[in-house]
């Protein structure tokens, strides 16, 4: 018999990741465009890693689960180097460590020649890794991204043998 019938299910950790993953997301895009809080390049590079396990863990869930585990698995890791990203990006705002030199937003893909490029340089809000955009209860968003981060990778790395053992 099961001691927990939430580690039952053998597909629970997909679904809390993907969950985790999108909501991450929602909330930085909530954040982008809803209140005004542009990304500086190490918060919009923090997005792919959810991204991905947002992919591998909705694929985890709609294949068999011999192949979902390994996609899990997948998702783990991209997590993991998520958090690892969220805490040198915590580390380069409380000045444990320097960031690199060009933290900012890029839009100079698209610039062709140099007035283009000058414009664009001008027109271009230079949002800085070093700056706390915005925290609650002393943690900013990078802050809260490492703990989410670290948080769902346990679920995919940990997750599916807890339900296996508990099955």
């Amino acid at each position: 018999m099961s001691s927990s019938p939430l580690l039952s299910n053998a597909r629970l950790p997909a679904l809390i990741v993907a969950l985790g993953s999108a909501l991450a997301l929602a909330a930085a895009l909530t954040f982008q465009y809803g209140f005004g809080y542009l990304p500086c390049s190490l918060c919009h590079d923090q997005r792919y890693a959810h991204l991905a396990a947002l992919v591998l863990a909705v694929t985890a869930l709609a294949v068999p689960k011999r192949v979902g585990r390994p996609m899990l698995f997948l998702s783990g890791l991209a997590l993991l180097a998520g958090a690892g990203l969220a805490g040198y990006h915590v580390g380069i705002e409380q000045d444990w460590w320097q960031g690199p030199s060009g933290c900012t937003t890029a839009a100079l893909d698209s610039a062709r020649s140099t007035e283009e490029i000058r414009d664009a340089l001008l027109a271009t809000p230079v949002v800085r890794c070093d700056e706390v955009a915005w925290s609650l209860f002393g943690l900013s968003m990078a802050g809260y991204n490492f703990l989410l981060s670290l948080g769902l990778a346990a679920v995919a790395l940990i997750g599916p043998r807890l339900a296996k053992r508990n099955a």
